[in-house]
């Protein structure tokens, strides 16, 4: 009765036909097999006549087929999503766990066309990961309308070392995982990103330290002999009279720019390694991941940084160009760079996208701010700081905007530390809605975010918000809030909802951003008033478990997944209020954190696919120094 029938020659495509028989045959599961062909009949799925990078979505089905179209090879795969989608399906959280799927006597018929509100949607690889997080993320990226997937570094240790080493988790023993390994792992993941039609976003920082013979692959971690061979010593950045590894770690050390021959080194290895990797959409050039570390010799001084960076660029693309390579660059406004260059014009502004990322900004504010160039510092070589508010990050994209009138994206933080600080999961998935809503106000065209790849603790409507705002930025956020929870919790959704809105009430996002501070010597968590409300949160809690309980056992197994996360999370909340409530009266909470800490190390194991045990617990290091015994340095971005 059913057929599906490819019209185009893609593997995406062939992909795209497998996934939606994989769904009609789980949604009709009494149909028998579908084939899958290059008829032209039943549904057919493949290209647009109107071809673009922009993803169009294009479906007209009825009961027993049609078309499931998309401008290219990645949207068609949306565009099969959307189909399902439109028929019932959801997906709550990565894995087949959350996937919720009904049964149907028949399917209904769609009309539907839309063009993505924004051309770039993804992710980047960040925190503990292992590497069945990382292929499942991959396959969940497309379902919420994700084009794009960042891996970061051309072997991304650090990652899935502090995973396998399970840093921070006093229950597990480490697992060590080699550099060959994680390499393999990383040409899988490509493997995968791929076969979806994903924009595949490459490295980012690393290019100031491979290309002159230093090791990065260590991360943010200072090497055992921090010593720099003399023969190097003349590419390193000169600060205070000394050339050296900055802090002793690779990765953090920036060059000098005025070296020429250092700069052709970058040049070629960029341009041999893109050569190399084909498969790559877009190749990100970073500089150093630290700040206030560029070059002080006399030849540096004479320009700007961003100036320096604007000719490394300019001979990059002379290197690309002279391999006949297409390679689209990636650009970095970050750190230094964010004051834009005053002398120097990138010469094929075609090859280039500008990357925006806001490092250090507030969470408590968004981008419905206006830019205000009188935030702006003054460019002052290592002394000025980097901008924080947001009005100032917006100014200086600004003036980039002046230099590069060309495309340009967000790459944000959502998805990082701040995530923790909402233990409600409400006030946070609203303000990633809010800054999606006013991108374009900015002249910014998407978002890749730095992010975990367990961020579903103790749901995972954040994301579920970053996706469908991302696809579709006219929709409701409380249309999104009951779409998501009454699929994850089901009937009773608003109880649920009501719950978390409680315990958002009780323990203020803002208190735990460390801006409520009453004497920011006595600790940031110092607030005595602010001690009384967190004592509130267990009765608050306990008041509410017997509905989790009643609610264990769903048919839905995503559903179920659901309630039990919120049982566990139910505990976490609870304990972590009650030590933030002694940290609060200026009471040393060490050991009720730790307690909670080894207690959840034990439960990683059973959630782990949905709660970043390191990444939450490191989260708090800078606003409470003795929650966690730092056992890992934590990546900046």
């Amino acid at each position: 009765m059913y057929e599906i029938n490819v019209r185009n020659d893609h593997p995406a495509l062939y992909f795209a036909a497998d996934e939606l028989k994989k769904y009609l045959r789980m949604m009709l599961p009494e149909v028998g097999d579908i084939p899958v062909g290059r008829g032209e009949g039943g549904f057919r799925v493949g290209l647009l006549d109107e071809r673009s990078d922009d993803d169009t979505v294009f479906i007209e089905t009825g009961e027993t087929g049609g078309e499931i179209l998309g401008s290219n090879p990645g949207a068609a795969l949306i565009a099969v999503y959307r189909y399902l989608r439109l028929c019932g399906c959801r997906w709550l959280f990565p894995g087949e766990d959350g996937e919720w799927i009904p049964v149907l006597d028949a399917l209904p018929p769609v009309s539907y066309r839309r063009t993505a509100d924004h051309r770039y949607r993804g992710q980047c690889n960040e925190g503990a990961e292992s590497q069945r997080a990382m292929l499942e993320t991959i396959d969940f990226s497309p379902k919420l309308a994700l084009n794009s997937y960042m891996l970061e570094f051309d072997v991304p240790f650090y990652y899935y070392d502090t995973y396998y080493s399970h840093a921070l988790n006093s229950c597990r023993a480490p697992e060590p995982v080699s550099m060959r390994t994680v390499k393999q792992w990383k040409r899988q993941c490509e493997t995968e990103i791929a076969r979806r039609g994903l924009r595949f976003h490459d490295m980012g920082h690393g290019w100031t330290a491979e290309p002159l013979g230093l090791d990065s692959r260590q991360g943010w971690r200072a090497a055992e002999s921090a010593e720099l061979p003399e023969e190097l010593r003349p590419f390193v950045a000169e600060i205070n009279g000394r050339r050296e590894l900055y802090g002793g770690v690779a990765l953090n050390t920036n060059i000098c720019f005025s070296n020429a021959e250092g700069r052709r080194r970058i040049a070629e290895y960029v341009a041999g390694y893109a050569q190399n990797h084909q498969n790559v959409s877009f190749l990100h050039i970073w500089l150093a991941d630290a700040n206030r570390n560029h070059c002080e010799c006399a030849l540096c001084r004479e320009k700007r940084v961003s100036d320096w960076y604007v000719i490394l660029l300019n001979e990059i693309d002379e290197a690309l160009t002279a391999r006949g390579l297409p390679t689209r660059i990636v650009i970095i406004e970050y750190y230094e760079t964010n004051w834009a260059p005053l002398t120097e014009q990138l010469k094929n502004p075609g090859r280039f996208t500008l990357l925006f990322a806001p490092l250090g900004r507030s969470y408590l504010e968004g981008y419905d701010v206006q830019a205000d160039p009188s935030a702006m510092q003054p460019y002052d070589l290592n002394r000025a700081a980097p901008p924080r508010e947001l009005k100032a990050c917006f100014a200086h994209l600004a003036e980039w905007k002046k230099r590069f009138p060309g495309d340009a994206f967000a790459y944000e933080y959502h998805f990082w530390r701040s995530q923790y600080r909402d233990f409600s999961g409400l006030s946070h998935a609203r303000a990633i809605y809010n800054d999606i809503r006013h991108l374009k106000a900015h002249g910014l065209s998407g978002i890749i975010e730095d992010g975990s790849q367990r961020s579903f603790f103790p749901t995972g409507f954040c994301y579920y918000v970053y996706g469908e705002t991302l696809f579709d930025a006219s929709v409701s956020f409380d249309s999104l809030v009951e779409d998501y929870f009454s699929h994850a919790f089901g009937a009773d959704w608003k109880q649920v909802v009501q719950y978390l809105e409680g315990i958002g009430e009780r323990m203020p996002v803002k208190y735990f951003s460390g801006c409520m501070s009453a004497d920011p010597s006595r600790g940031m968590m110092y607030n005595p008033a602010m001690a009384e409300t967190l004592r509130t949160v267990p009765e608050w809690v306990d008041a509410f478990r017997p509905v989790i309980q009643a609610h264990l056992g769903q048919e839905m197994r995503a559903s179920d997944v659901s309630w039990r996360l919120l049982l566990a999370h139910a505990d976490l909340v609870s304990g972590f209020a009650l030590a933030a409530a002694k940290a609060a009266d200026g009471e040393d909470a060490s050991m009720d954190f730790r307690a909670l800490r080894d207690e959840f190390s034990g439960r990683e194991v059973y959630m782990e696919r949905y709660y970043d045990h390191f990444l939450f617990w490191v989260s708090w290091y800078d606003l409470y120094p003795r929650v966690a015994v730092r056992q890992s340095t934590e990546a900046p971005a």
